[in-house]
């Protein structure tokens, strides 16, 4: 009967008051006790029958036992108790049916009589394992522990884990005072609501390891995802494209993973796949769009580069050359900042103020830039780069120039012009030699990055007056460049020699030449 008040006493005598009052409504009475009718009604009674002693509570004992053990079959159990003190039920209720007792009673009747007769004593420590689970909201301490525990090294953080601990954490604890308090292991079990196995592995955890075993996070013994058929039918799938599977797809799906699983007697959830994928380090990721060179010396001339910039001198300098256009000096769109309700409009058609080329070197040791402009992109435009890198470089013992494969910069005319200045040169002077790049391969030019990073701030937004203008922009932007890097020291290509990282980089899987701003 679940009553609202403090006691089962104060709720009887506080219902009987109220519905003996003048007008009292049973119904709605036994509604606010939350009780059935039938429970109020029958308090009522009682208490007319008996007055207040009839709201006591009664003994629920039943009346007639009649499959009670008889008189006789309880003092042949007190008898051999009796001779053996230290037996328990099971085994006096074996020693009754060896010596021929037709109607030996179970070990639980043997344990019931010898708990009514009395001859069933807990011990001390049993008795303060119950008396701790009442307190286990007070304050605990040491006496309150078995005293085979008081000693133990890992006490204290046993009595934390009692006082502080989750509900599985405190049922473990539990568990190993409950053993060294000498109680029963199945009463143990129903005290605890644990099953018998799980209680014996705490105990046998703590044995064995102490503490540090008894909380340690536990791994199940079986895990699919370590089952290696089950990964090799994975990975043997994965391998395949789906069409070999009868699915019109190009790439792999997890419900289709989970299906040909299964079809090839392997079944595996979602969960375990994406875990057996993940271990063995396979990332689900789109294609990165690249240039691709169509060059087959391609990894030999990549190759030659990379040697020569791991060997490079301080008295050498590797330059990346390319040209900058033409573009045209007029308003140009781009990206910017504008207010709500606001839109740039760029005319399509424009009357241009002339256009600009601007031919341009980075030396990769100290990413500084050399620049002019220029009329054509022909022969002569790089001739007049190489003599003014030579002039400018004029400490250095050899200059490497690096530029695409475009028919100006492989023309006859140029290499015999290289020629002539190192023979000329002799030991006087720099000697030149070109390290030339994979055909179609702008992409790995480092000048490409600068381009890209100049368009981005003063060519892209802008609408220059006049050439004169557009170039008085490109020559402070390259300015500032060259006076940043002077201050702070980088080398561009930074991934080549593996210590810096700088926005122009030289790399196999890099794109300098970047689509949006070229």
């Amino acid at each position: 009967m679940p009553w609202k008040s403090n006691t089962l006493s104060e709720a009887r005598n506080e219902f009987v008051q109220l519905a003996r009052a003048p007008d009292a409504n049973i119904q709605s009475l036994c509604r606010q006790f939350n009780i059935s009718r039938q429970t109020g009604y029958e308090t009522l009674k009682r208490f007319r029958d008996a007055g207040a002693e009839g709201l006591k509570s009664r003994s629920h004992r039943p009346h007639h036992t009649p499959n009670r053990c008889s008189d006789l079959i309880e003092t042949a159990v007190l008898t051999v108790r009796a001779a053996h003190p230290t037996w328990g039920a099971r085994k006096i209720a074996s020693h009754l049916r060896s010596t021929g007792c037709v109607s030996a009673p179970a070990p639980s009747t043997i344990t019931a009589i010898l708990v009514r007769r009395q001859q069933l004593h807990a011990s001390p420590d049993q008795g303060r394992f119950l008396r701790l689970l009442e307190q286990l909201h007070k304050p605990i301490s040491q006496e309150d522990l078995p005293a085979s525990l008081r000693c133990h090294s890992d006490i204290k953080l046993l009595i934390d884990k009692l006082k502080m601990g989750s509900t599985s954490e405190r049922r473990r604890a539990l568990a190993v005072v409950a053993a060294h308090s000498s109680l029963r292991t199945s009463l143990a079990c129903r005290i605890l609501k644990q099953c018998r196995s799980s209680y014996l592995r705490s105990v046998r955890l703590f044995e064995s390891g102490g503490i540090e075993a008894l909380f340690a996070h536990r791994v199940n013994s079986y895990r699919k995802f370590d089952d290696q058929k089950v990964k090799e039918a994975l990975f043997n799938i994965l391998h395949q494209p789906p069409r070999n599977f009868d699915i019109n797809r190009t790439t792999w799906k997890m419900v289709d993973l989970v299906r040909v699983m299964s079809k090839t007697g392997q079944p595996a959830c979602e969960d375990v796949i994406r875990t057996i994928v993940k271990r063995a380090g396979y990332r689900w990721r789109k294609a990165r769009t690249v240039l691709t060179s169509n060059d087959p010396e391609f990894s030999q001339k990549l190759q030659h580069i990379r040697s020569i910039l791991a060997d490079l001198k301080t008295d050498e300098a590797f330059f990346s050359i390319d040209e900058f256009g033409p573009f045209a000096v007029k308003a140009q769109p781009g990206r910017m900042l504008v207010g709500p309700g606001e839109q740039k409009i760029v005319s399509q058609w424009q009357r241009s103020k002339g256009s600009i080329i601007v031919t341009a070197a980075i030396e990769l040791s100290s990413n500084q830039i050399t620049h002019f402009y220029s009329q054509k992109k022909n022969t002569d435009e790089m001739i007049r780069m190489m003599e003014a890198l030579v002039a400018k470089y004029k400490h250095c013992k050899k200059l490497y120039l690096s530029w695409d494969a475009a028919s100006w910069h492989v023309s006859k005319k140029l290499l015999e012009r290289i020629d002539i200045h190192n023979v000329g040169a002799g030991n006087k002077g720099p000697q030149v030699a070109i390290a030339s790049l994979p055909a179609r391969a702008q992409f790995l030019n480092v000048i490409e990055s600068v381009f890209s990073g100049m368009a981005r701030a003063i060519i892209h937004n802008s609408d220059y007056e006049s050439i004169e203008e557009a170039k008085r922009a490109i020559d402070r932007y390259f300015c500032e460049r060259n006076v940043h890097f002077e201050r702070n020291p980088g080398r561009a290509g930074g991934k080549l020699w593996g210590k810096e990282r700088v926005s122009p980089e030289f790399s196999s899987s890099n794109n300098c030449k970047d689509p949006r701003f070229g």
